[in-house]
């Protein structure tokens, strides 16, 4: 049986885009990868100037969204990896929003 690996080197974001249902990533390399938007839970849950404001970290490792408190990594995404936040945190940071 054989193995697959995800390429790692040169896996830098260079751009960010979401849609209403998808995070879309444009790498170094020329990849384009996306995911369901539903992965993240804060980004789901965002509005569209939460969305909007995003940073590039570690020269493009992860994604900084500072009005969601939220971070991802380009390697979780490339890994297919959601979100591991807890259904308790998520609440609590739900409840929080609430009272905006």
């Amino acid at each position: 049986m054989g193995t697959s690996t995800v390429e790692l080197a040169d896996s830098f974001a260079k751009d960010v885009r979401l849609s209403g249902d998808t995070l879309s990533l444009d790498l170094a390399d020329g990849r384009t990868v996306s995911v369901p938007l539903d992965w993240y839970p804060r980004l789901l849950h965002a509005t569209e100037e939460e969305r909007g404001n995003w940073l590039l970290f570690g020269q493009g490792m992860g994604i900084h969204w500072p009005d969601l408190d939220e971070d991802i990594s380009v390697e979780v995404i490339l890994l297919g990896k959601p979100s591991g936040e807890s259904q308790a945190s998520f609440q609590k940071w739900l409840s929080s929003r609430k009272s905006l």
